[in-house]
């Protein structure tokens, strides 16, 4: 027996679907069966498409909390952006990192299956969420930061300013 989500969950879960896609898979790469988003593009601006992807990605996860997500599936979403954010930082394997991890659809896949199969687990606590999700921002603005002192580094050795 599945659980059928109420209809706010139904507009909710549709609309972080929309999101997902768009980020993880919106732009078919001609010729092949593989698609990339947007996320990896703003990944290639310098720190603020980092951080712009970023909060998306934290939007879903701040969503799937409202939806009742218990801690240990909230951990996974976040798990797998911070996989995507730091991996990020390396460049060139970075960028085909965050092409190919698409953490946003696999947090939807996790928040699809909390909601389809019957659970005990309860509801995280609100305090944990918000330090959750705190944490998160606190990294993906240290890893943009990181990448702005990178590159207005290399910019002050290349030109010798």
């Amino acid at each position: 027996m599945t659980k059928t989500p109420p209809l706010t969950h139904t507009k909710t879960v549709q609309r972080l679907r929309q999101l997902s896609h768009l980020l993880d898979n919106a732009i078919p790469i001609p010729g092949t069966r593989y698609r990339i988003g947007i996320d990896p593009i703003l990944g290639l601006l310098p720190a603020g498409g980092d951080i712009a992807g970023g909060l998306l990605s934290v939007y879903i996860i701040y969503n799937a909390a409202k939806l009742g997500l218990p801690q240990e599936t909230l951990t996974k979403m976040v798990s797998n952006v911070l996989f995507e954010v730091i991996a990020g930082t390396v460049p060139v394997v970075g960028d085909v990192v965050d092409v190919a991890w698409k953490a946003n659809i696999r947090n939807l896949e996790l928040l699809e299956t909390h909601l389809q199969l019957p659970s005990t687990s309860k509801k995280a606590n609100p305090w944990f969420v918000f330090f959750l999700l705190a944490g998160l921002i606190l990294v993906i603005i240290l890893v943009a930061s990181f990448s702005i002192f990178l590159i207005t580094s290399l910019f002050r050795l290349i030109t010798g300013t």
